[in-house]
């Protein structure tokens, strides 16, 4: 076992690719840096693509030089690397540690990467050749891949990729709901806000344009746009919005309660109901015109009830309510209209085409 006071204790020592917080395996590397023993060296000032454009020669002087540069509390036991690019670095360290050795960790096939000018793939693949040759330890992500460096005669274990970072909500506790429509002054942000903080399975989609200069200034809005379960989608085409709302379990209309909103009948309501889906939405008056598709909650507390009474719905839509709203059409909505047109003298008989001048 490696004694912590030991002045020059031996090292694992990572070569980042790239930053930790962007590193594609970072969850992996990171439980690594759990150990005493472990360090990782961010990447060097001029970074490593921008090196193996360079002459070889010139490419690999400058790699001796960043390695001499390294100080490190302790002598390099291992050297990783996660990218062949790393390689010449990786080598001037391993020229100033003696009996150190290299491990290489394949989670790409780089030499074959789609962004790669066919020079750099030649220098990509040599790299890739020598890192093989020389590394103690090489694994892989995949078996695929191991078995591409296995037919070229090289042992390769096979590890592949964890995320333990990677947010895992309950996905049998979801409840899945969207807002349809304006985001501004009208919207209740503090309903929202308090919504996002007490259901931590509730996922809101939000589709449709906000407007900061409307809102900005509010911090309920702040919060409600750094809030984690509530996703911005933006104004989407129709077509668009119908397939996100079949993702979704209810629709909901977060509206203030204020004269202005008490007496409208938003569409977001209807829409809603085309995919079975029913509309939360505050006690309004205009929305009881169409009560059958609405459930009205007055509280935090009641819209959280019934956000959780629609969990699953979208699994297994309200049909009836499909239904209903399928059979209000423009042309029965306007029978009263039709009919006295006919009582005028309007000719009513039917066009292919709506007729405007």
């Amino acid at each position: 076992m490696a004694d912590f006071r030991d002045p020059d204790p031996p090292l694992l020592v990572l070569l980042l690719p790239r930053p930790l917080e962007s590193f594609i395996l970072r969850d992996q590397a990171e439980d690594l840096l759990r150990a005493h023993g472990a360090l990782a060296l961010e990447p060097p000032r001029i970074p490593y693509g921008t090196i193996a454009r360079l002459p070889e020669g010139m490419a690999d002087a400058l790699a001796v030089r960043q390695a001499r540069r390294v100080r490190l509390p302790g002598h390099p036991a291992a050297v990783l690397i996660a990218h062949p690019l790393q390689y010449p670095l990786a080598r001037g360290l391993l020229a100033r540690h003696e009996g150190s050795e290299l491990w290489y960790w394949r989670w790409d096939r780089y030499e074959e990467a789609y962004d790669a000018p066919p020079r750099m793939k030649e220098r990509l693949q040599a790299l890739h050749e020598r890192a093989l040759e020389r590394s103690a330890l090489t694994f892989a992500v995949s078996d695929a891949l191991a078995d591409v460096d296995r037919a070229a005669g090289h042992e390769v274990l096979v590890i592949p990729t964890a995320h333990d970072s990677f947010p895992a909500p309950d996905p049998a506790a979801a409840v899945i709901a969207f807002s349809l429509g304006h985001l501004g002054r009208r919207t209740d942000w503090a309903l929202l806000r308090a919504l996002s903080e007490r259901m931590p399975e509730l996922v809101l989609l939000l589709i449709g344009e906000w407007h900061e200069d409307e809102s900005g200034s509010d911090p309920d809005f702040q919060a409600c746009r750094a809030a984690p379960n509530l996703v911005w989608l933006g104004r989407r085409s129709d077509e668009e919005a119908a397939r996100l709302m079949l993702c979704g379990d209810v629709g909901i209309l977060p509206f203030e309660r204020s004269a202005f909103n008490d007496t409208g009948l938003p569409q977001r309501i209807f829409k809603a109901a085309l995919q079975g889906r029913r509309t939360i939405c505050p006690p309004l008056d205009g929305p009881r015109t169409w009560e059958r598709a609405v459930l009205f909650a007055d509280s935090p507390d009641a819209w959280v009830q019934a956000l959780r009474s629609q969990a699953g719905v979208r699994a297994r839509p309200d049909t009836r309510l499909r239904e209903w709203a399928l059979a209000y059409t423009a042309r029965g909505a306007n029978q009263p209209l039709w009919e006295r047109m006919a009582e005028l003298g309007i000719d009513v008989r039917v066009i292919r085409t709506p007729h405007t001048r």
